[in-house]
This record gives C-alpha cells, sequence and structure tokens, in this order.
C-alpha cells in the first residue's frame, strides 16, 4: 500500500488535482514520504497525459483542417497547464533566466529564485508552448490517434528523465525555500525501478502508435534531450534544482514531439 500512497503524493504535490479529506489523511505526509514518491513522476504522466489525450481527441473530432489542428494542440496544450499549475513550465522559465542571466554559478541561481520572469524567461516559455502546439498539429495531420497516443506517451517519458537526474547530481537549491526540497537527498534505491515500470508501457505504446523507426527516434532525441540537460546542470550549476528538474521535462517533452513530427521521406 506504500506504493499507491507514494503515487497519491506524488499527484497531490505535483498537479492541481485534489488529494483531500480523508484521502488526504490515509496517505499521510513527511519529507521521507515525499522522497519517495518522486519514483512515481511517469506515474504522474500518465493522468496529466490521459487527460490531455482527452481533450485533444475531442478537439480534433470536432475542430476540422490545419488550423482545427493547432486549436486541438493549444488546448490540449492549455489544460496540461491548468493540471500541473504550470509547474514545469515555470521551471523552464527560471533555468533560462537563471542560465541566461548570468554565466556565474551563484548570480544564476540567485536569478532562479527570483520569482519575476525576465526576458529569457519569457523567450522561452513562448517558444516552447508555440512550438509544442505547433508540434502537435503537425502530428494530428499525420494521423489522429497515433497523435494522441503519442502525446500520452510522452508525458509519460519525459517526468522519467528527472528521475536520473536526481539520482546522479548533488541538489544545489537553497534547501529551505525551494521547490525541491524534499529532493536534496539521495532517491531511495528503487526509484528508478519503479519509474522504468511505469515508463516501459508508455514506450511500447509509443513504438505501436508511430512505429520502430520513428518510435526510437522519438526515445533517442528524448534521452539525448536529458543527456544535455544532464550536462548543462552539472557544469553550470554543479547540480540541480527544482527548476532545472522542470525544464528538463519540458525539453524531453518536445524532442519527443520534434522527432515524430520529423518526416522528411
Amino acid at each position: 500500500m506504500n506504493g499507491v500512497r507514494h503515487f497519491l503524493l506524488a499527484l497531490q504535490f505535483f498537479t492541481r488535482i485534489p488529494v483531500t479529506g480523508r484521502l488526504a489523511a490515509w496517505v499521510g505526509y513527511s519529507p521521507q514520504m515525499l522522497r519517495g514518491s518522486a519514483a512515481h513522476f511517469p506515474g504522474v504522466g500518465w493522468v496529466v497525459g490521459l487527460i490531455a489525450a482527452v481533450v485533444f481527441a475531442l478537439g480534433l473530432a470536432g475542430l476540422r483542417g490545419p488550423m482545427g489542428a493547432l486549436a486541438a494542440a493549444v488546448l490540449a496544450t492549455a489544460v496540461t497547464v491548468w493540471a500541473t499549475g504550470g509547474f514545469h513550465e515555470d521551471g523552464l522559465a527560471d533555468t533560462a533566466d537563471g542560465l541566461g542571466g548570468s554565466s556565474q554559478r551563484e548570480r544564476a541561481l540567485e536569478i532562479m529564485k527570483d520569482s519575476r520572469i525576465g526576458s529569457f524567461g519569457a523567450l522561452a516559455l513562448v517558444l516552447a508552448l508555440g512550438l509544442k502546439a505547433a508540434l502537435l498539429a503537425t502530428l494530428a495531420e499525420q494521423g489522429a490517434a497515433a497523435a494522441v497516443a503519442s502525446l500520452l506517451a510522452a508525458h509519460v517519458l519525459s517526468r522519467l528523465a528527472p528521475l536520473f537526474i536526481i539520482r546522479a547530481l548533488p541538489h544545489v537549491g537553497d534547501s529551505a525555500t525551494s521547490k525541491s526540497k524534499p529532493l536534496a537527498d539521495a532517491l531511495p534505491a528503487g526509484a528508478l525501478t519503479v519509474g522504468l515500470a511505469w515508463s516501459v508501457p508508455a514506450a511500447l505504446l509509443l513504438l505501436a502508435a508511430q512505429g520502430l523507426l520513428h518510435g526510437l527516434a522519438a526515445l533517442l532525441l528524448g534521452a539525448a534531450a536529458a543527456a544535455w540537460m544532464f550536462r548543462l546542470l552539472g557544469h553550470r550549476l554543479g547540480g540541480f534544482t527544482g527548476d532545472g528538474l522542470g525544464a528538463t521535462q519540458q525539453l524531453c517533452e518536445l524532442a519527443i514531439y520534434l522527432a515524430l513530427a520529423w518526416r522528411p521521406w
């Protein structure tokens, strides 16, 4: 039952989906439990991705043509922002502001803690959200059912990448105020195993929806984006922050869509 409690705690912490009342009392809370819940990041992706997939499918069913596909993609993107409270998008913006605003580690970390959005963060958000909607619309034009399945899978798989970063890099945020404070200590040994158990079905779904060639290309480009973020955070900050984890999820999700939409043949 601890696995169920950890999953519900992850859902409570990383989404706006209410886990309240007696259910919340049964789930409980402790920093140690929240660290354990990190293993269920990809499980949260199943929930958020399913919500987005339903909205995307309904939009594609009622909105015709290329502009209809784009509108459906925007709606699906908007509902994920609502479901998560923009948690990952905020991390992307803060990371862009920090790393773009200063080459000095301490100054970059200071900028990332500032709640105000700067020019680098605003540009990153606009470009990322615009690209995401455009790529999803392109996928929908190639095949609606495959696009919906790929959207669901991408939300799961992109949430696996941060687990490897947490496991391999030290936490460098302000542990007193950081969003990732509970993750400052090392992940439990079995966290990656649990995360992979959530993610393998998503990888199989992606391969079934898009075929072996394009599915493998998406998995490889998503892994490359994760490796790039790992190197960037390690080199520039000496470790990870909660914002860096959010940025990693966003870039990995975009990388998967880009690989799937790229059809030069």
